[in-house]
């Protein structure tokens, strides 16, 4: 499992209350039984700020195409609103390639886009459907600060490797486990990290794992893509061209009764447009020093990209 698949997983008890306070609003997309009749849409989102920002996107260029829209936002883990999708409680949602294959196929391997892209095809099945992926991610990924990238004339995982006894390497504790964390990175790169090298940080990539990397307690770090903090703070992503980490481009899942050719293009328009530094400055907007509203940062962004009129 990635770090953004546990950022998604909600435990049983909390979801539970969730739904029940915010049944109160009706925001809850499972209190109300769902229907794939009429030509409306139902945007809903995961419950962290990125996702109901691209959700709001996808409303708003929805609406702008003619389309009559709602939206249920802050549903919760993918173990809630997956079910809620195949019931038409809500109709679309943004998703991540990468993390929605190995939700629907455990024993899935592929790691590149395209790879994703295509298991994905024959791991839908008949009720779920996509729309084409972003070039944007927001996957795991080795970050350094722009001096020791300097330094040692990095560029990617690989050029680190000759440096493997001088690293100290920051992420949460799984990351010495799983397939995509240490182990990946010394059978991909050669990138050998030693056990008293390791710092296990426990927030995900987030302030406290930013600091130690900024402060030098670490000298590499596991930080997702799209961070703010990441441009914020001068760091430089290391590229991976072995694809240890999974591709988590963002894709619009559908229930596949409302995919249309109208709806597809309509989306397909706002992927072709939503890379990588687009997602880190609209999370920079929604979580930066400004605090925008996500609904008022999406429909500035699709206003900005030229998408506030009809798709062709």
């Amino acid at each position: 499992m990635t770090l953004r698949a546990s950022r998604f997983l909600v435990a049983a008890t909390a979801l539970a209350a969730a739904m029940i306070l915010s049944a109160c609003g009706n925001s809850d997309p499972l209190a109300a039984s769902g229907s794939c009749e009429g030509d409306g849409l139902t945007v809903g989102s995961a419950n962290f700020p990125e996702s109901e920002t691209v959700a709001n996107i996808y409303a708003e260029v929805l609406r702008v195409n003619g389309f009559k829209v709602d939206t249920r936002l802050n549903i919760g883990s993918r173990e809630a609103y997956v079910p809620a999708l195949r019931q038409c409680a809500v109709t679309v949602i943004p998703e991540y390639n990468g993390n929605l294959l190995q939700y629907l196929d455990k024993n899935a391997t592929a790691t590149s886009t395209a790879d994703i892209d295509s298991a994905l095809t024959k791991a839908l099945g008949p009720d779920l459907a996509v729309g084409a992926s972003a070039p944007g991610q927001d996957s795991d990924a080795v970050v350094v600060t722009k001096a020791t990238a300097e330094r040692w004339n990095l560029h990617s995982i690989a050029d680190l490797a000759a440096h493997s006894a001088e690293v100290k390497f920051g992420a949460p504790a799984e990351f010495q486990e799983r397939a995509g964390g240490l182990p990946g990175l010394k059978k991909n790169y050669d990138l050998v990290i030693a056990g008293d090298n390791f710092v296990p940080i426990a927030d995900g990539g987030g302030p406290a794992t930013v600091r130690a990397l900024v402060d030098g307690q670490v000298t590499a770090a596991d930080i997702f893509t799209t961070s703010p903090a990441i441009t914020q703070n001068n760091l430089v992503v290391l590229e991976d061209p072995k694809h240890n980490f999974p591709a988590q481009n963002v894709v619009p899942l559908f229930n596949a009764a409302k995919k249309t050719d109208k709806s597809i293009a309509a989306l397909d328009a706002v992927s072709a447009k939503l890379t990588t530094d687009e997602l880190i400055k609209l999370n920079e907007a929604v979580s930066g020093s400004s605090k925008t509203e996500p609904k008022a940062a999406a429909a500035a962004w699709v206003t900005a990209q030229g998408l506030n009129k009809p798709a062709g």
